[in-house]
């Protein structure tokens, strides 16, 4: 039987099976038969399908029926927990000799034995770890992290919920600083290494993709695979252009000088490399944000030079460690080697930038960096990723120029398989048209106005979406008091924290900012009302996307800020209708949306086909009605 013809037919017994009786979905169905498609003939397949299509069973399916070595890169730990805990193990019941599957995160999430038994040893226990903060790794959280090494199927830090980032990077090693398990005293008991081999077995894979994007770079670092999926596949450029660039930094700079001070007698190198980090410091701080045109100057060159030769004399010092140093002595200088030689090559890269690449210094302030990142990556995914292997490109919002955008093959086959809910009459888009122009006097009044109205007609139940920090600070200031129900604000609490106390309230509200627009699941009465504060333009000041503009000349807006505009916003307006029977309003205070003559219609079309109005007593009826009930 052909792949397609089996996928679904599989496909419909599964969907069967699901909790409560699932629905033949076409649009599932139709996505479905193009993988099979793509993944029996070798080639590629974007497709965009809305919430609720049931994508992950429509790729999952005609993966696990191809036998083929599978791994699935998501940008969201939500999206990797449901194939985790919940797609994954229901296939593996019901598809033919199962799925066997597993998860793969980056060295640096598992517990370092090695650095473990260091710890022990080390009679300071105490490990400075940069200029203000200090993690302590006392003799009862030993302990305890021995019985964990001792116990753990997996090493994973999220076993360790309430052990903090810092104290974490004492006990855990990077990609960079890593060795090898065959150069490492403890290299056979390794922890992420077994993560690694248990992976290595498995026919689905499902890791990051941030991880995904370094293995682009750097081949090697996951198992072989035949087969990748990337699912939210609107945000590939971005996090594969960040993994293709280089930087460094002043923490960075101590980070070596620490790692090799812990093995070296003499002092001199490692007090040279963190005098240079605070030189890096001033040369950047006054920097921040700024794209570097023309390259370095020649005393900011001379200062990188100067730089580079510190740490060039700190590698010669760790390559005079002797070869018979005690064991865990070796192990740390080769440790400190890695991460030296890393730090060497960076500076290389972004001290002679080549012309493809953006030169620019990023924040904070406390810690800025010297970055270089490729303008466009599409050369680098045809030569390093769709060359070797099928690939699945799905998300429920991608941009039109995706295949040439990604480097995907001319006439890469590309479909909208829409999605199954029933946008028209449950969902109500509301632009109050108005509103001030929101770079105008007035505007900032009147949308917090327009904020309190339309939250008192829902009851609260409102996750409010704002394009800055600033903006969502000033909305939460003004209206915390005003409003009788709870505002949850980004920033308060961690994200997970955030988001269970707002559905476990239905009449909280929820401010917050970019990273909610995208990845948050909330069905149900406890969001009847989003509202994104403005349309979400790009940051005119963003180095790399200026690159970008120049490149693309008069076509800027069109080719660059209007398709990402329109993603973000679909992203945004797609936290509403979660389900079938999600009903509300998505209100977006920002007049452009519905005046704008030249471009409204790009962003309005990249909005699920919900109803849309401008009056402001049709949006406050419905959500009236749906408060009472």
């Amino acid at each position: 039987m052909d792949l397609a013809e089996q996928t679904l037919e599989t496909l419909d017994e599964v969907t069967v099976a699901l909790p409560g009786g699932g629905e033949r979905r076409e649009g599932q169905r139709q996505m479905a038969a193009a993988v099979a498609t793509a993944i029996r003939d070798g080639g590629h397949v974007v497709v965009q399908a809305g919430t609720g299509t049931g994508k992950s069973l429509a790729y999952l399916v005609p993966a696990a029926l191809a036998g083929k070595t599978t791994i699935v890169a998501t940008a969201t730990k939500a999206l990797q927990d449901q194939l985790a805990g919940k797609d994954l193990p229901f296939l593996d019941e019901r598809i033919p000799g199962g799925v066997d599957f597993a998860v793969l995160k980056g060295r640096s999430n598992y517990l370092c034995l090695q650095r473990l038994d260091e710890a022990e040893a080390d009679d300071r226990l105490g490990l400075e770890l940069d200029d203000d903060n200090k993690a302590t790794l006392d003799s009862e959280l030993l302990t305890r992290l021995r019985a964990f090494a001792a116990a753990t199927e997996t090493g994973d830090r999220t076993e360790l919920p309430d052990l903090d980032d810092r104290t974490w990077r004492l006990v855990s090693v990077g990609r960079d600083e890593c060795p090898g398990a065959g150069r490492c005293p403890v290299g056979d008991d390794c922890l992420a290494e077994r993560a690694r081999r248990k992976a290595a077995t498995a026919d689905v894979i499902i890791v990051n993709l941030h991880l995904y994007a370094i293995e682009i770079m750097v081949e090697g670092i996951l198992p072989e695979h035949d087969i990748v999926v990337i699912d939210e596949a609107h945000q590939l450029e971005d996090i594969v252009s960040d993994a293709a660039g280089r930087l460094i930094s002043p923490a960075r700079l101590r980070a070596a000088a620490r790692a090799a001070g812990a093995v070296l007698a003499d002092r001199d190198a490692p007090v040279g490399v963190a005098e240079a980090a605070t030189l890096l410091h001033q040369l950047l701080e006054s920097q921040v944000g700024e794209r570097l045109v023309d390259g370095l100057d020649e005393e900011a060159g001379h200062t990188i030079d100067l730089i580079r030769g510190r740490v060039d004399q700190l590698l010669n010092a760790l390559r005079a460690v002797p070869k018979d140093a005690p064991a865990d002595t070796a192990a740390k200088a080769l440790r400190a080697r890695q991460a030296v030689t890393s730090l060497l090559d960076d500076i290389d890269y972004v001290r002679w930038p080549i012309d493809h690449e953006v030169l620019w210094v990023d924040g904070p302030t406390s810690n800025p960096s010297l970055r270089s990142t490729p303008i466009a990556i599409d050369t680098l995914l045809e030569e390093n990723l769709w060359s070797k292997r099928p690939g699945i490109l799905t998300s429920a919002t991608l941009a039109p120029a995706t295949t040439s955008l990604l480097g995907l093959p001319a006439g890469t086959e590309t479909l909208d398989v829409g999605s199954p809910f029933d946008y028209e009459n449950n969902a109500l888009l509301y632009c109050p048209t108005d509103l001030p122009d929101p770079r105008a006097d007035g505007h900032r009044e009147a949308r917090l106005a327009e904020l309190e109205t339309l939250i008192v007609a829902a009851g609260g139940r409102t996750l409010a979406l704002f394009t800055s920090w600033a903006a969502m600070r000033d909305a939460a200031a003004h209206l915390e008091t005003r409003l009788p129900w709870p505002v949850l604000v980004q920033g308060e609490g961690s994200k997970m924290a955030l988001l269970e106390s707002f559905v476990a309230d239905d009449e909280s509200c929820l401010f917050a900012t970019m990273s909610f627009w995208q990845g948050v699941d909330i069905p149900g009465s406890t969001c009847n009302l989003v509202v994104i504060d403005r349309l979400p333009f790009p940051r005119p000041d963003d180095p790399v996307l200026q690159a970008r503009r120049d490149r693309a000349g008069k076509a800027a807006f069109r080719t660059i800020d209007l398709p990402r505009a329109a993603t973000m916003l679909a992203q945004g307006a797609g936290r509403l209708i979660r389900s079938a029977t999600d009903r509300g309003v998505v209100a977006v205070l920002d007049p452009r949306l519905a005046t704008s003559r030249s471009y409204r219609w790009e962003l309005i079309n990249a909005l699920p086909p919900m109803r849309r109005t401008k009056d402001r007593s049709e949006a406050e009826a419905l959500l009236r009605e749906l408060r009472d009930g």
